[in-house]
């Protein structure tokens, strides 16, 4: 499309999360929210009469009336749901999980391809606002250590806690260290649900980076925080409260002998909606331009990384992987 016009899009699922796709996309002043789908008439319903928006019974009556589309339902609809898209040369953005196996996402990268349609994933925390300031400053990182702990959510309990939550954390890991995984070792354990309900897992990467995360939806605290050690550095980022705090050691000091030696800082941070700068981009990227948005690769290699966890999780078993055949 051009530029100049107004990109058609829709969203499928108004629930949860999918709701303020709708709400965000409305607002959007370079596209135009054609409508909106929800297997929940009432869902469907209400946020059709709040945004003065059409609601459809089903997705495949949007087939034909828009460029690009968003999809916020269940995981295990997402490739039937996506794959009618792609087929039709329509741009989607897919939250995360891609879906709920490998195969299905490489089938949707394959038909993205095919059909020349842009393909990316919702992963917003890369929006957060603290991510986006510290990313320039993170150089070598050696240790990494995340926690994100939230109360049972009533929902998305078709999947476990990795590939609910820990997945974020995942893919913000493989953006930051850039190198390959060579070892994981995970556990974790149903608590309420029959999956994985907490769960923890240490990563070994090639370049001698090691993570150790754990995410869990039976807390009563939520807490997601990141905490990235390098040479010289230690930097704190709190994702909910999008604060960061950087420590470093004081220029000239060769070695530090006390407090005084340690320089502390706050980076100046810019906080927005991150799911307000994901669906910009992803907009954006339709219309010609730069999108920042997780791509379908990017989406399928974390996606990889938390299956071979969840797998641990099922069958005790760890893995190195440059052992691998």
């Amino acid at each position: 499309m051009q530029n100049n016009s107004k990109l058609k899009i829709g969203v499928i699922g108004v629930g949860h999360l999918g709701k303020h796709h709708a709400r965000i996309l409305k607002e959007l002043k370079n596209c135009e929210l054609i409508g909106i789908c929800d297997t929940n008439k009432k869902n469907a319903e209400k946020i059709s009469e709040a945004y003065g928006i059409p609601a459809f019974e089903t997705y495949e009556e949007l087939l034909e009336k828009v460029e690009a589309v968003t999809i916020a339902t269940p995981t295990v609809t997402h490739h039937d749901v996506a794959m009618k898209f792609l087929q039709k040369g329509i741009h989607t953005l897919v939250e995360k999980p891609l879906t709920p196996t490998l195969k299905e996402a490489e089938e949707l990268l394959e038909a993205s391809n095919k059909n020349k349609a842009i393909l990316q994933v919702g992963y917003v925390e890369r929006f957060n606002g603290a991510v986006l300031a510290v990313k320039d400053l993170i150089k070598e990182p050696k240790f990494i250590e995340v926690h994100r702990l939230s109360p049972f959510p009533e929902r998305s309990t078709d999947i476990g806690v990795v590939l609910d939550v820990m997945i974020h954390d995942i893919d913000i890991l493989l953006s930051l260290v850039r190198s390959k995984v060579t070892a994981i070792d995970a556990i974790g354990t149903n608590v309420i649900t029959d999956k994985e309900d907490i769960a923890n897992v240490r990563l070994k990467f090639a370049s001698g980076c090691v993570a150790n995360v754990t995410a869990s939806r039976i807390s009563y605290q939520t807490m997601r925080k990141i905490r990235i050690f390098s040479p010289n550095s230690y930097i704190s980022v709190d994702y909910q409260k999008q604060d960061v705090v950087v420590y470093r050691k004081k220029e000239g000091v060769e070695r530090i002998t006390s407090i005084h030696d340690i320089e502390r800082s706050v980076p100046r941070i810019r906080k927005t909606e991150p799911l307000l700068l994901e669906l910009e981009a992803f907009v954006s990227a339709c219309t010609g331009g730069e999108g920042r948005a997780a791509s379908g690769e990017e989406g399928r290699n974390a996606l990889e990384l938390a299956l071979e966890i969840c797998r641990q999780i099922a069958t005790g078993n760890s893995q190195n992987s440059s052992e691998k055949k």
